[in-house]
């Protein structure tokens, strides 16, 4: 050792380093009891990034006023004061309730299954597609994007249980009400023309409706 080395300037700067380390390593660890268990919470809750202090937020979970329903507790096509339904183009709903009176008359009740939806909802439902089907490709056959859904604009509606569907599949042009893909048998848009003359033949999927390719 020299007697630089040595020297009482140098030792105190050696002790300022050592301190300085110190510190640095007490703020990490620090940060990491503070932030790291809500990083694996939400994580493990499945709720997307999880918050940092507020500096990174998850995106908020869609609820009733983005078109979301209790698969528990279905809809009626009259159940208006529900953002699914009151956000339906005004003439698909007078038609589908006009269709659903007269199914009712014959013991068909419909539930609504989906109806208008925000984008940040169909955005998830096309995430989720994603995860299932393994691809964007494969998922386009069942999901639209925000940006072409026909449920974003509200000009679709997702009928269910089975009878009443089918009911609809086989006397819905009289109402203007078409199935539209024939992977889906829930999903109906209105053809106006289909009272006069018949609903056009349903897309195989999604993927073949022309109005989805932009």
């Amino acid at each position: 050792m020299t007697d630089l080395d040595a020297s009482p300037a140098r030792s105190t700067r050696r002790l300022a380093l050592v301190g300085l380390g110190c510190a640095a390593i007490c703020l990490v660890a620090l940060l990491a009891l503070r932030f790291v268990p809500e990083l694996l919470a939400g994580a493990a809750s499945g709720s997307g990034v999880a918050s940092w202090g507020g500096i990174l937020d998850p995106a908020p979970t869609p609820t009733a006023a983005d078109g979301v329903i209790d698969a528990e507790h279905p809809l009626s096509v009259f159940d208006t004061e529900h953002p699914a339904i009151s956000g339906l183009a005004p003439d698909l709903l007078a038609a589908v309730q006009a269709a659903a009176t007269d199914a009712a008359a014959e013991g068909v009740q419909f539930e609504v299954n989906s109806g208008w939806r925000s984008p940040a909802l169909q955005e998830q439902l096309l995430e989720q597609a994603v995860a299932d089907y393994g691809s964007r490709e494969e998922a386009a056959r069942w999901v639209a994007t925000p940006e072409t859904s026909s449920h974003v604009t509200g000009d679709a509606i997702d009928v269910g249980p089975f009878d009443a569907s089918l009911w609809l599949s086989q006397y819905g042009a009289a109402y203007g009400l078409c199935q539209t893909y024939a992977n889906e048998s829930w999903h109906f848009e209105l053809r106006a023309e289909a009272v006069e003359s018949g609903c056009p033949t349903a897309y195989l999927d999604p993927t073949e409706d022309p109005r989805l390719q932009r």
